[in-house]
């Protein structure tokens, strides 16, 4: 970055608090600046991406209780010894696309536990699904009901009493237990938990101290070994490495 530009910069700092004059000429002088020079944006943002990589692990460690320990989440393989944090949401396309790996891991690999955290972003029949899926009769029956909502289709209130039905939830009480603030309150926790971790679409998957966005079976898979590898190294056992995801 050149000494010029790089005054440029500072001048638009120090106009940041002063918004009631326009200082076009400043504002004419940058456009023209990064249009001649257009690497000067790819290194600003190759640097920003880099920021952020390395604030991640500190992001995630401020809130690990809440990731991995909310005692109101649904848990699979409650024995695990590493954790994976999902935040889903059951319309999301690539959530249900990274479902099915994720119920293979489940029974795979009983040494790796895995959170659930519906956080509908998709409209009204997400929150819907996720608040049906949240009460006590749905969480008795948690991976039937997470598979059952994330293979039906074009999901609406019928489909959603479908599928509950379908593994043995009476979807009449469930809609009654829905409306219980408790249900409201977890749904605003997680949105908040994942703002505060600066989680933006779903799937995104927390392993350790990584952060993984998106169906990127690949680089969970990774994640969980980089992981894996941690944990066994800390108490003296061998690493077994994960299975690896199959295609869909």
């Amino acid at each position: 970055m050149t000494p010029r530009f790089l005054s440029l910069l500072i001048g638009a700092v120090l106009l940041a608090g002063c918004d009631q004059v326009a200082d076009t000429t400043f504002e004419h002088r940058l456009r023209a600046y990064l249009l001649d020079h257009p690497e000067v944006i790819r290194e600003a943002a190759i640097k920003l991406k880099e920021k952020k990589a390395r604030e991640v692990p500190e992001t995630i460690a401020r809130h690990q209780e809440q990731l991995e320990h909310d005692p109101r989440d649904f848990v699979a393989n409650p024995g695990g010894n590493i954790t994976v944090v999902q935040f889903f949401d059951y319309r999301c396309p690539y959530s249900r696309a990274a479902a099915p790996q994720i119920l293979k891991l489940i029974r795979e690999r009983p040494d790796i536990r895995v959170v659930f955290k519906p956080y509908p972003l998709l409209g009204s029949t997400s929150d819907w699904a996720a608040r049906m899926s949240l009460t006590p009769q749905a969480k008795a029956k948690g991976l039937q009901v997470y598979q059952a909502l994330m293979s039906s289709r074009d999901l609406n209130q019928d489909r959603i009493d479908q599928a509950l039905r379908s593994v043995g939830v009476d979807p009449v009480a469930a809609r009654r237990a829905a409306s219980d603030p408790t249900v409201d309150q977890q749904i605003r926790d997680a949105r908040a938990l994942a703002a505060g971790i600066n989680i933006t679409g779903t799937p995104t998957f927390v392993v350790g101290d990584q952060m993984i966005a998106g169906a990127d079976m690949e680089r969970l898979s990774s994640a969980m070994t980089r992981t894996l590898s941690s944990h066994y190294s800390s108490v003296g056992a061998p690493l077994t490495s994960p299975a690896p995801f199959g295609t869909h």
